[in-house]
């Protein structure tokens, strides 16, 4: 029978597996693991990689923790309670954002998890996303196309509906622009009549065993690129707008942050160094330019045709 005992088993094996993978790809960063504890319940295993030969700064970390539901939470979920029954929660899942040292490859970030409640209320989220700092439209449509296969192992309404999801969520309002390319998004996923829980955690699952592959492709195709200080400064900007994003929109870092998660492992998707420029334009016609335009909802990358290679 699956439970949150052999869910919460999977995840901390696939940190492993992740982590493992990632020092293969990298050749000289190694992960520097911090065991934590939450006064309220559980912990966590967070895991750190930097100064390495692709990744300048990168987190793998898992969680797994309980409680009692905050009265805030209970009313962003919707859920109706008696005055005399308690709420618990238990969450766990595994979260990862990478932040390479060159401008040429991709920021990338995964999180699949797993929330129940003590009243019997259960569901899954996750989703993989992409932030190049240049849009290479080749190197987009590979990796929504890579998604794509993996959702329609399962149901083939996944992938549209996913990827409209992480359009709609990986979106700086207040910039009128998307972090990047996107990818797949999903929360409360729950059983339906065509889906069983079982076979829910199974399209879970293949999501978080992806990632490397997903990665080592990226990686590849970009770690030789040559770059000056004009890309790394324009990639210092381009990590500014994913500060803007987690710290003021993301869903994850809020609940962390209200059940009095660790600070250090929520934060960790932070970049090393991020810069803001007052009214910054990119010159008509530049790689930056194109790269904004690109920067947008509803782009089918697996249909598009393409035109530029960077």
């Amino acid at each position: 029978m699956l439970n949150k005992e052999k869910i919460t088993a999977r995840f901390q094996a696939l940190q492993d597996r992740i982590c493992e993978g990632l020092e293969k790809l990298d050749g000289l960063g190694k992960f520097h693991q911090d065991l934590w504890e939450r006064p309220e319940g559980g912990g966590g295993r967070t895991r750190l990689i930097q100064n390495g030969n692709v990744i300048e700064k990168g987190g793998v970390n898992f969680s797994a923790v309980e409680g009692d539901m905050p009265a805030k939470l209970l009313e962003v979920l919707k859920v109706e309670t008696a005055h005399d029954e308690p709420i618990t929660f238990y969450a766990t899942g595994v979260s990862i954002v990478l932040h390479p040292r060159s401008p040429m490859t991709p920021i990338i970030h995964m999180n699949v998890r797993y929330f129940e409640m003590s009243n019997g209320l259960w569901w899954f989220g996750g989703g993989i996303d992409l932030t190049p700092h240049y849009i290479d439209e080749q190197l987009a449509s590979d990796f929504h196309q890579q998604l794509k296969e993996v959702c329609d192992q399962h149901d083939k309404n996944y992938y549209p509906e996913f990827k409209t999801w992480a359009d709609n969520y990986f979106f700086i309002q207040h910039r009128n622009e998307t972090r990047g390319i996107g990818g797949i998004f999903f929360d409360r996923l729950k059983a339906d009549a065509n889906h069983t829980k079982e076979q829910r955690w199974a399209f879970v699952q293949d999501v978080g065993d992806a990632f490397v592959d997903l990665y080592r492709h990226q990686v590849n195709q970009t770690r030789a690129l040559e770059y000056e200080q004009n890309e790394v400064n324009w990639q210092r900007l381009r990590r500014g707008r994913y500060v803007e994003f987690n710290l003021v929109w993301d869903r994850g870092t809020k609940f962390g942050l209200e059940t009095n998660g660790r600070t250090e492992s929520i934060l960790m998707s932070l970049p090393p160094q991020a810069d803001w420029a007052y009214c910054y334009e990119a010159k008509e016609d530049s790689p930056e330019a194109e790269t904004l335009a690109l920067l947008k909802k509803d782009i089918d990358w697996v249909g598009k045709k393409l035109s530029v290679k960077l």
